[in-house]
């Protein structure tokens, strides 16, 4: 017989995928919950965790839990974190910052984040990884009101997403993604241990909170033995889906 909470968490994860509850909204407070479901507040504790762990809501010391995502599959229809992904698939991801360091804004950096060229923004290289093997280098560029929140983060914080929603409540809620191939030059090269020109899958990517103000665009190059991308098409209906590789 399934247990109660795990009932519960199947409800709640249904009731996110249907959008009762879209990302960025709050979950009600557990005595809410309790109350619904006929249980103690323990119980809801249990499911909130299960949803937790599975990267779909987000939970802060004295707040109500967040919708940070509505699957547990990755689809570009929403925005998930490299993190939340790999932990949707049983998988450990990790994360190592080679290099951060404040830039002066280029056109291209004042286009993207809707910046004047020459402010600050903190430009980060981080090398991320799937159960210790490096699948993905991300350069990222970070606009100038939350690069101070990001300059903070341990280097080997494993989500980026997951501290800064935890430090200030920020909820990426958008993204639009550019997708092509590339040769690996020599750097990428020696962080993914494959050959030199070797094809990698680049994302472009600029995410957004949900009053459309950019947060950060970032050139990711994925190791292609490692990810793979999966459209889904359906009348009115088009996610990009990134899948594990093979």
């Amino acid at each position: 017989m399934t247990a109660r909470h795990e009932q519960i968490a199947a409800e709640l994860r249904r009731a996110i995928r249907r959008e009762e509850y879209p990302v960025g909204a709050r979950l009600p407070a557990e005595t809410e919950l309790a109350a619904q479901y006929g249980v103690s507040r323990g119980t809801v504790r249990q499911a909130v965790a299960a949803l937790t762990a599975e990267g779909l809501i987000g939970s802060r010391q004295g707040a109500r839990r967040v919708v940070l995502a509505g699957r547990r599959s990755q689809s570009f229809a929403e925005l998930r974190s490299f993190a939340q992904w790999a932990q949707a698939m049983g998988r450990e991801a990790t994360g190592r910052v080679l290099a951060q360091e404040y830039r002066p804004a280029t056109p291209e950096d004042a286009t993207r984040l809707h910046l004047a060229e020459g402010v600050p923004l903190l430009n980060v290289l981080r090398v991320r990884g799937l159960d210790g093997d490096p699948v993905l280098v991300e350069r990222t560029v970070y606009a100038d009101w939350i690069s101070p929140a990001v300059e903070t983060l341990d280097p080997d914080c494993a989500s980026v997403t997951q501290r800064l929603y935890d430090e200030t409540g920020l909820v990426f809620a958008h993204g639009e993604h550019v997708i092509d191939a590339v040769a690996a030059g020599a750097q990428d090269a020696g962080l993914l241990s494959v050959r030199r020109t070797s094809p990698l899958l680049r994302v472009r990517r600029v995410t957004t909170t949900h009053d459309g103000r950019p947060v950060e665009w970032s050139d990711d190059r994925y190791r292609p033995d490692a990810v793979s991308f999966l459209v889904h098409n359906a009348i009115g209906h088009s996610p990009l889906v990134r899948t594990a590789a093979g």
